[in-house]
């Protein structure tokens, strides 16, 4: 029996509550550095709450300290874990107290004005005898509470008061313990919206300019070997600014650093590294300062379209998210190293992949209503998942101005990215939303894509074949190539060999892009990268001069079914005026 008996519920309501607007927190998110990640770091960080009804509590605190990612991750995982402790709500204001402390110990520099206070007035307003969970006003007194230390945080901040924002973090913990304390008194379906509580402080004042902070983010575990010594003192002595937790033969570290790779190499000499992430914040804060494309409508898409968090941004749009599985660690799709889950893939680490609950996608739909007036949700197709009907039908009950459009594109993968990126494109120089809504109901039939696979066993570990069938399959070197279409993903040829694979790609090319010879080529990889772009990427440019060609990653949806080795190219045949999303 799993102790935590309903908090369960409650953890994984807080995450999804958070995930709805996690992008929104990447977009505000300019303290201790404006590089655009809160979001992204506080969702790796706490994914391993999604699981934490079939997990021993035990487990589920390791993999939260292990998963922690970025100054925001790590605060978050350190109060949680805490909280975890808590089995009834009378126990709650004891973890909160001791989860506020404790989360202090993971930031090197503990300020007022960030998700540090909002812990610290969650516990004192949860230890006010007025605030008793039998009150008639629990919780929206303690959710009062911590609303109130959000809009503050401002004044605490002069570079939160600069950008005309509140602190991203703090925002983040409240959007958690909101859904957590509501969902713990069944009250989950009564939330205001976050655009009508903190207003224009969630849009960074115009002219807002923060200088690039330079060096590496880095998260890691290392499993120390038995004469490392300890850990918290031997990494101290490599970087300053380095937070260790130990955890029985591990170590748990996240510190900034100017040469990455120097410490990794120093890190290896202690232990194995068991898992490594670094950010790179040069690039991160010049990302977070390109500006994102405007058009009268809004642009959605799933994110197992094989477009990158870069590219959404770039393009205005925003992606929603499906869930990837690696062994123990699972995280929002474009949150996963695409370089890592191969690897993995290839050690027989079992991978796989899910959707988003339907609230969470329900607090999708309401975030992006609140903070665009028209959105326009290009919706892999309904053949593949049940996001088409579930939006429908949410649309049907909360949308009586028909501001949001669903459009079913019937494709998937690299074809779902084609289409997407011509419309975004369109959108950018569109005149009215009707505009591009009719585009975008078009571009997918003018969409394609080829997928080709390296080995079939991939496909029978996912249960989409048989493993004798696989197994001779491979053994005999074939290689099936199969295309997404709004009927399923279609097998349309065979082949031996990589290069009999590209001999296929170019002939489908010619033959559909005929009339098109300026059109939009996408190149997807899995873990071969550099084939495509030598050699795939080389080809089709030879045959196809005036096509614009990019080089990407496959969707990790389609790639943890497919697995590694599988390439793709899509094309869109129409090309529409060029954008800058590079």
């Amino acid at each position: 029996m799993n102790p935590y008996g309903s908090t369960a519920e409650a953890f994984i309501t807080g995450y999804e509550r958070l995930g709805a607007w996690s992008g929104v927190l990447d977009e505000i998110n300019v303290f201790p550095v404006a590089d655009g990640d809160t979001g992204r770091n506080l969702m790796i960080s706490l994914a391993p709450l999604r699981g934490i009804q079939d997990r021993d509590p035990a487990e589920t605190r390791r993999r939260l300290l292990f998963a922690a990612r970025g100054n925001s991750g790590n605060i978050a995982a350190r109060f949680v874990v805490e909280l975890l402790s808590a089995e009834s709500i009378h126990q709650l204001p004891g973890a909160a107290r001791t989860g506020s402390r404790n989360a202090r110990s993971a930031v090197h520099d503990p300020r007022p004005g960030t998700m540090l206070t909002v812990l610290d007035r969650f516990a004192d307003a949860l230890a006010d005898p007025e605030n008793r969970e039998d009150s008639v006003n629990f919780p929206e007194s303690v959710i009062d509470q911590i609303q109130t230390a959000v809009h503050e945080t401002p004044e605490m901040l002069p570079e939160l008061k600069e950008a005309g924002v509140v602190d991203a973090g703090a925002l983040g913990m409240f959007l958690f313990l909101e859904g957590f304390l509501k969902c713990f008194s069944s009250r989950a379906d009564t939330f205001r919206s976050i655009s009508d509580i903190f207003g224009d402080s969630l849009k960074i004042a115009a002219g807002f300019s923060r200088s690039a902070d330079k060096g590496y983010c880095v998260d890691f575990v290392v499993r120390m070997d038995e004469n490392a010594g300890h850990p918290e003192d031997r990494i101290a002595e490599m970087e300053d600014s380095a937070l260790v937790y130990a955890y029985q033969d591990y170590a748990k570290v996240h510190l900034h650093t100017n040469n990455a790779a120097d410490l990794k190499q120093r890190i290896k000499s202690m232990g194995h590294i068991v898992q490594w992430s670094q950010d790179d914040l040069v690039r991160q804060t010049a990302d977070f300062r390109m500006p994102a494309a405007r058009g009268p409508v809004h642009i959605v898409t799933d994110a197992a379209g094989s477009l990158t968090r870069h590219q959404a941004r770039r393009l205005g749009i925003t992606l929603l998210e499906s869930y990837v599985t690696r062994g123990e660690t699972c995280a929002p799709e474009t949150c996963i190293d695409p370089e890592t889950l191969y690897h993995a893939m290839r050690d027989r680490v079992p991978a796989s992949t899910s959707q988003a609950s339907i609230f969470e996608r329900h607090q999708h739909y309401e975030r992006l209503l609140a903070r665009h007036q028209n959105v326009l949700y290009l919706c892999v197709g309904s053949v593949y998942t049940g996001n088409y009907q579930v939006a429908v039908e949410w649309k049907k009950q909360h949308d009586p101005e028909d501001r949001l459009t669903v459009i079913d594109t019937g494709a998937a993968s690299g074809r779902l990215a084609a289409a997407v990126i011509a419309t975004a494109r369109y959108a950018a120089r569109a005149e009215t939303a009707g505009q591009v809504i009719a585009f975008a109901q078009a571009a997918s039939e003018k969409s394609g894509e080829y997928i080709f696979l390296d080995e079939l066993k991939y496909l029978a570990a996912g249960g989409r074949m048989s493993k004798t069938g696989a197994f001779f399959g491979d053994m005999m070197h074939v290689k099936p190539v199969i295309t997404p279409t709004p009927r399923g993903a279609e097998k349309v040829g065979i082949v031996r060999n990589t290069w009999a694979q590209l001999r296929f790609a170019v002939e489908r090319l010619s033959r559909n892009l005929r009339d098109a010879p300026e059109s939009l080529l996408l190149l997807e990889y899995t873990d071969n990268r550099k084939w495509v772009e030598d050699r795939a990427a080389a080809e089709i440019r030879r045959i196809f001069p005036k096509a614009e060609i990019r080089i990407q990653p496959l969707s990790l949806t389609s790639g943890v079914h497919i697995g590694p080795g599988a390439w793709a190219v899509a094309y869109y045949g129409q090309q529409p005026e060029q954008g800058d999303e590079d």
